[in-house]
Parts: C-alpha cells; sequence; structure tokens
C-alpha cells in the first residue's frame, strides 16, 4: 500500500473522531491545549490500537466482525448522543460538560475506532507493515481531533445549548449514517 492510500485511510477513519471532537469542544467553555491533546490521545491511541488488533485477528473472524461492526458503532453514538440531548434539554447546568473522564471517552473513543478494526483485518490480507500504517492513522486522528475540539469551543462558547443539541444530534446522525451505509439502504 503507498503513502497516499495509507493517508486517505487515515483521514477517512478519522472523520468520526474530528466530528466527535467537535461535539466534544462544543460543551467545553474553553479549550486549551491540555483538553486538545487528551482528546486528540484518546481518539488517535484507539485509532491507532484498533487496526493492530484487527490485524491480529486476521482472516477467520472478518465475516463475525464486519457482521457487527455497524451496529456497534450506531448504539454507542445513539446512546451517547441521546445523552447530550437529554442533558441539554434539561436546562439544569451539568457539571460534566465537555467532560474529559475515562468513563466518557472510552466509549467515545470506542465508537469512533470499530472501522479502524475492520480495517485492520482487511490490513492482514494486504503488504502493509501494521505499525508504521497504526501509528500514521493514529497521528492523524491525534491532529484532527485536537484540532476539532478547538473549533467545536470557539462556537460553543456562544452558542452552548443549541450547541449541545447540536453535538448530540450529530452523534445520533453520524450512528444512523454508519448503520444505513452498511446495510446498504444509502451509499455517500
Amino acid at each position: 500500500m503507498d503513502l497516499l492510500g495509507l493517508f486517505l485511510i487515515a483521514v477517512g477513519l478519522s472523520m468520526d473522531a474530528f466530528a466527535v471532537s467537535i461535539c466534544k469542544g462544543l460543551a467545553m467553555r474553553r479549550a486549551g491545549y491540555r483538553s486538545m491533546a487528551l482528546v486528540g490521545l484518546w481518539f488517535g491511541g484507539f485509532q491507532a490500537l484498533m487496526p493492530v488488533l484487527g490485524y491480529l485477528v486476521g482472516v477467520q473472524f472478518k465475516e463475525a466482525i464486519t457482521a457487527v461492526d455497524h451496529w456497534i458503532a450506531f448504539g454507542l453514538l445513539a446512546v451517547i448522543g441521546w445523552n447530550m440531548l437529554r442533558e441539554a434539554m434539561s436546562g439544569g447546568e451539568e457539571e460534566d460538560d465537555g467532560s474529559l473522564a475515562p468513563k466518557a471517552m472510552v466509549l467515545l473513543a470506542l465508537a469512533t475506532s470499530i472501522d479502524a478494526l475492520a480495517v485492520g483485518v482487511s490490513f492482514a490480507f494486504l503488504d502493509v507493515n501494521i505499525t508504521a500504517a497504526a501509528g500514521f492513522i493514529g497521528t492523524v486522528t491525534f491532529v484532527l481531533s485536537a484540532a476539532g475540539v478547538k473549533v467545536g469551543s470557539v462556537f460553543g462558547a456562544k452558542y452552548k445549548s443549541r450547541a449541545e443539541i447540536t453535538g448530540g444530534v450529530i452523534l445520533i446522525l453520524m450512528g444512523t449514517k454508519i448503520l444505513l451505509e452498511h446495510l446498504g439502504v444509502i451509499n455517500f
């Protein structure tokens, strides 16, 4: 696999993490370098880890993973999005707005990296240096996720409640899109 092909795969895989990072930034009052780096590390780390795990799983489990990855991603994103909507509409001030706690971040990082697991399985069939590929995917995702947090925080300060609702809707729509694409209903 050439560098351009790997770059396109890395960017494609990181788009979910980028969108969720924007949503995370929307919920923050202020996104400093620490918050940006932390979100980037969570998402970049999972995006680097999942292709390696997929690669190790290899050919024998390809069908099982491909058959359920879209349901897992849909479920996780829908639950997280629904919780964001519920909290935004409750009217109260949540103490965990923009939380970067491991409990919150693990679910988001997992939800946005499920496709990377399937890509890792496909890498098992290709002439790919999995260590270099995973590092590259993780780095691209880190950069885009960190930037996404900053972009989201700029808009979130002005439109906090609307931003939280928008973030929840985006997560639910992303999960629905993943599900519909894998079911063959839509093709983007």
